[in-house]
């Protein structure tokens, strides 16, 4: 039934009928048996490359820095900003993150994805260029922004690139290939801060997007449905079906979240009105959003039956405890070689490779054996066992625990984390939902996700300098606590003496451990959740829908 072209790599179809609503199985053809337009042959190369590089940088720039923010403190006297330059990353992109299914709903997934790419240059440049911790969090901040729709604007191009038969093959390279960034990256970062600077973590977006540009700006990727013109949506659907009243709530509130983390025990005390007054804030605020969004039902930017359904919710659940304890196991575990062992932050990213290495075999093994047996749940329940095990050793980190002991602490969290992967929710949802909400719960799902990144890694970050404020008079009482803390993680040992030294190198141990105890707590939650995703069998479905 396919139609001749003169265009040699795709098909073209003879109907505009709405494919979305019917099952994934279906969607390769219209009501008539008609078949829809596909990218082909070198086209597809093309396309693929350029939206797994999308995807690579996006994960990429999540862990990156975090072997340079020993460095980046010390230059700006900024250890207090640890968080920010991580959360400042996730909490903009999560904000934005439900309304970037808009924007595909309704635009050109080509050019919005290329749209959000721009932007998330454009803050990769301004990190780069930074002249203060400040600009360098507002830098993290715009990058952010155009992360939000990077990872949705890959799997819409896919969607409408190839039939639903060949995307699994296609979204296991580019979640395979972004998984390499998220879990390199403190490895390169480690490298460019060593033997050159810490700016060209952000400079390298810079070449890598000129790349993108050429494989995708000139390259015909068509939509999974006819979209309307442009000036239509603006005119007559952006107000109405964008819910921009819930982002503009939802925005305000998750940053006072935030500063209220932030600035608790950094500035103001715990009690102080301007704390409170952002928590109150942010629970009032979001309270209102709740209001809201039940309010618009089903054009709500997170639709109330998706965060009522239990399979939705404890896979974004599941996936924002997941990506909290990982983020601060990224961020902290380099501090810890830096600050206590002494090590460059090339050093420090290889002695992350124990992790890394065990995360990504265990990651395959798992993925292999539940295409065959075809269960996602046991490898969920025995990945938090794992998690939690490990994180709770590391959290005895001493400065003079032996290499064998943290390979082997940090090994147990890299088989744990490939266990429980991000993937394991997303199968969950792709494979409980109706087609029809798959897009709208995957966004929610990577809204939480993002969101427990830049939450959890607050809370870190308040664990951390507490910690260091308790033990530095308890084990260097003849040292400042301040001073130190201002010198930054590398930078204190030229400001204490050589007498003075020990007792704050096992005052950082101690405050690093203690940041481990949320990790481990993490894992435990992951337990929980990882129950709810439910006992279903992929192959099931599968073997269903081969037969329709």
């Amino acid at each position: 039934m396919r139609e001749d072209s003169q265009q040699p790599h795709f098909v073209k179809p003879d109907s505009t009928a709405c494919e979305a609503d019917r099952p994934a199985a279906d969607r390769s053809s219209d009501s008539n048996g008609e078949e829809s337009e596909w990218v082909e042959g070198i086209t597809l190369v093309m396309v693929i490359t350029g939206i797994t590089l999308v995807v690579f940088l996006m994960l990429l720039d999540m862990s990156i820095v975090s072997t340079a923010i020993p460095t980046i403190t010390s230059q700006f006297h900024s250890l207090d900003d640890v968080a920010w330059y991580g959360s400042a990353y996730t909490i903009s992109s999560a904000a934005l993150q439900p309304l970037t299914g808009k924007f595909y709903t309704y635009f050109s997934s080509k050019w919005t994805c290329l749209a959000f790419f721009g932007v998330f240059e454009i803050g990769s440049l301004l990190c780069g260029v930074a002249t203060s911790s400040k600009m360098l969090i507002v830098g993290r901040a715009v990058a952010g922004m155009g992360s939000s729709g990077m990872l949705n604007g890959a799997l819409n191009i896919l969607a409408g690139a190839v039939p639903i038969q060949k995307r699994p093959a296609m979204i296991g390279v580019i979640m395979g290939v972004g998984q390499l960034g998220l879990v390199g990256g403190p490895l390169v970062g480690g490298a460019f801060t060593t033997y050159s600077t810490w700016r060209w973590c952000f400079y390298m977006n810079l070449p890598i997007g000129g790349v993108v540009a050429a494989l995708l700006l000139f390259t015909h990727m068509p939509d999974q449905k006819p979209k309307p013109p442009v000036r239509h949506v603006l005119q007559s659907l952006l107000l109405k079906n964008f819910d921009l009243l819930g982002f503009i709530i939802f925005a305000p509130a998750s940053i006072m979240l935030l500063l209220a983390l932030q600035y608790g025990g950094n500035g103001y005390a715990w009690n102080s009105a301007i704390v409170i007054g952002l928590f109150c804030g942010s629970a009032a605020t979001f309270v209102v959003f709740a209001l809201w969004e039940r309010h618009m039902g089903a054009e709500a930017m997170i639709p109330g039956h998706l965060v009522r359904d239990r399979i939705v919710l404890s896979s974004s659940l599941l996936a924002m405890s997941i990506f909290g304890f990982t983020m601060t196991l990224s961020y902290y575990l380099p501090i810890y070689f830096q600050a206590v062992r002494g090590k460059s932050a090339l050093v420090s990213g290889v002695d992350l490779l124990p992790n890394i290495l065990c995360q990504l075999v265990m990651a395959v093994v798992s993925g292999v054996l539940t295409s065959k047996l075809g269960y996602y749940l046991p490898w969920g329940v025995l990945g938090a066992i794992l998690d939690a095990i490990g994180n709770g050793l590391l959290s005895t980190l001493s400065v003079d625990t032996s290499i064998p002991t943290w390979a082997g602490y940090e090994a147990l969290v890299g088989f744990g984390r490939g266990a429980i992967s991000q993937v394991k929710p997303m199968i969950a949802i792709q494979n409980n939902v109706t087609n029809t909400d798959v897009s709208t719960a995957m966004a929610l799902m990577a809204c939480a996700q993002t969101f427990g990144g830049a939450i959890f890694l607050a809370v870190a970050e308040v664990i951390f300098a507490q910690a260091l404020k308790a033990n530095i008079p308890r084990y260097a009482p003849s040292v400042e606590a301040a001073t130190v803390i201002a010198a930054g993680a590398t930078g204190f040992r030229d400001v204490v003496s050589a007498q003075e030294l020990p007792g704050v190198l096992v005052a950082y141990a101690k405050s690093v451990g203690e940041v481990f105890y949320l990790s481990a707590a993490l894992s435990v939650v992951q337990f929980g959740f990882a129950w709810g995703v439910g006992w279903r069998s992929v192959k099931k479905k599968g073997e269903k829908e081969a037969e329709v």
